[in-house]
């Protein structure tokens, strides 16, 4: 399932996704395999991918 919540707030926060990458520190490839629902981050990555766009882990990851 794709992850729309999550793009819209990286592109709320005006980052694509390389930059969004770059600060969790990981490639671009995998922020957008999380926003096409092909790749079930880590916690640890939905924790940083949360931590740069000031949201919470229910407003980006659960329904």
């Amino acid at each position: 399932m794709k992850n729309l919540k999550l793009k819209a707030a990286r592109a709320g926060k005006d980052l694509s996704q390389q930059a969004l990458a770059d600060l969790v520190g990981v490639s671009r490839q995998t922020i957008a395999a999380v926003e096409k629902g092909d790749y079930n981050p880590t916690i640890n990555l939905c924790l940083a991918i949360c931590k740069a766009l000031d949201k919470t882990l229910d407003e980006l990851f659960w329904e």
